[in-house]
């Protein structure tokens, strides 16, 4: 156990090496290649702009996405009205999808308890 303890705080130093070395590079790379995206100067004005155009960009697009789910939603029932003709193919993918939701809530009562798996904190 003790070795293996080791061998992690050798793997976490040369990590920790790694990045104190090429991080900076990365961070002006990334910056150097998204700078059309930055705003100059930053201030708090600015900021607040930017998020009230986000947040009214994203409520102007409601009513898209409604119509979206409204045909994925009209696309479900003409299958179920179909479902003598369903595939075997299309069935797996709905179970998949269907399983999938159900895991995604799991996890997120679980994290929502604080990743306890009863309920109470021990």
């Amino acid at each position: 156990m003790a070795s293996k303890l080791r061998q992690l705080q050798s793997k976490a130093c040369q990590a920790s090496q790694f990045v104190s070395k090429h991080g900076s590079v990365y961070y002006k790379q990334l910056l150097e290649e998204n700078k059309q995206y930055i705003q100059d100067p930053a201030t708090v004005e600015k900021c607040n702009l930017l998020s009230k155009q986000l947040f009214y960009t994203r409520l102007a697009s409601i009513p898209n996405r409604c119509e979206s789910f409204k045909k994925e939603l009209d696309y479900v029932k003409q299958m179920w009205k179909n479902r003598q003709e369903l595939k075997v193919e299309d069935a797996g993918i709905a179970a998949l999808f269907g399983l999938e939701c159900f895991a995604w809530f799991c996890a997120g009562e679980i994290v929502g308890r604080g990743f306890t798996f009863t309920g109470y904190y021990v």
